[in-house]
């Protein structure tokens, strides 16, 4: 069965990597897409353009919905389609706080349709084998780990500098390096933050923020989001036997390249992969009850809930 999608959004990640991974999928078709700007709709190509999101969740032959807006729409879009009897893909972070995402988890289970947040790194190999080398106890007990996503934006005009909109960088990058920790610790996780430093945008947003804590009473995690510093994208996961390191600028972002895991001394190379058609696959046979693996709501919500602790948290300017 080839899963019919609706786009509601049709943004950069839309265009430039949901459409591509719908494209090469074995079971979805884009069948619709509605947004703000009906020429930028009709160039995904879809089967049908609709005007408004309404008009693209009452289309009977949409059975699941790609949701791309800026934050603060993501929980009041999600709701809607899965009340209409969607499934729905939603852009991370899934929410504004952990609050909206239970409520978007309680209309997905009371609606009996998947709900998926679109932390795509999640389905990358690289990303998979290195859960798979922790659990095997390959590297030992964790003892830190030390996770950046950082760049310089030009951010005018972006949502991304509103707070009223979920901007900033803590929200906008912030879910990736979470995200290694809740798949680390197989959804059984717990975060004591010890301290945060940020840099404050004259909006609000924050530009820059870094946290120290301790994840589950005993691994020290670092974690540096940001705005405006160098690019940089680090992920290394010391451990008492071995350390595993993600080789290159892209441990969150490796798309279609080959990609490298250092393993203590050895060397890994993993083949070049589109990880969004990975997502959008594994959702899809979800839909129709194939073997599959899809990010749980329960981990979602954990992550959402760190974000809420980490965005409350007083914390002074971040240290050079």
């Amino acid at each position: 069965m080839s899963i019919r999608w609706g786009f509601i959004g049709a943004g950069y990640i839309a265009t430039k990597a949901l459409r591509p991974a719908v494209s090469s999928a074995k079971n979805a078709t884009l069948f619709a897409v509605a947004s703000r700007d009906v020429a930028r709709s009709q160039s995904l190509e879809p089967a049908k353009v609709h005007l408004t999101y309404q008009d693209l969740l009452d289309d009977q032959d949409v059975d699941a919905v790609y949701i791309s807006l800026a934050n603060d729409q993501h929980c009041q879009w999600s709701i809607k389609a899965l009340n209409a009897g969607k499934h729905v893909l939603c852009e991370k972070p899934i929410a504004m706080n952990a609050n909206e995402a239970r409520l978007m988890a309680d209309a997905a289970q009371a609606n009996d349709r998947l709900l998926v947040e679109a932390v795509w790194t999640r389905w990358h190999p690289r990303f998979i084998r290195m859960v798979e080398l922790v659990n095997s106890g390959a590297i030992g007990e964790i003892n830190s780990v030390d996770a950046s996503f950082t760049f310089p934006g030009s951010l005018e005009g972006n949502y991304r500098l509103i707070p009223e909109m979920g901007g900033g960088s803590l929200f906008d990058v912030g879910p990736y390096p979470l995200h290694v920790f809740s798949a680390l610790t197989n959804g059984d996780l717990t975060m004591a933050i010890d301290s945060v430093e940020r840099n404050t945008a004259p909006t609000g947003v924050d530009m820059t923020t870094r946290v120290d804590a301790t994840v589950n009473n005993s691994i020290a995690a670092h974690v540096l989001t940001s705005f405006e510093r160098e690019e940089e994208q680090k992920l290394i996961v010391a451990g008492s036997l071995a350390t595993i390191e993600n080789i290159g600028n892209d441990a969150f972002t490796s798309y279609r390249n080959s990609s490298v895991l250092k393993v203590g001394e050895t060397i890994e190379k993993f083949a070049p992969v589109d990880p969004y058609q990975l997502m959008v696959e594994n959702f899809g046979s979800r839909i129709v009850g194939e073997p599959s693996w899809i990010l749980p709501m329960s981990e979602t919500i954990c992550v959402m809930e760190i974000l809420d602790e980490i965005a409350a948290t007083k914390g002074g300017p971040v240290a050079q």
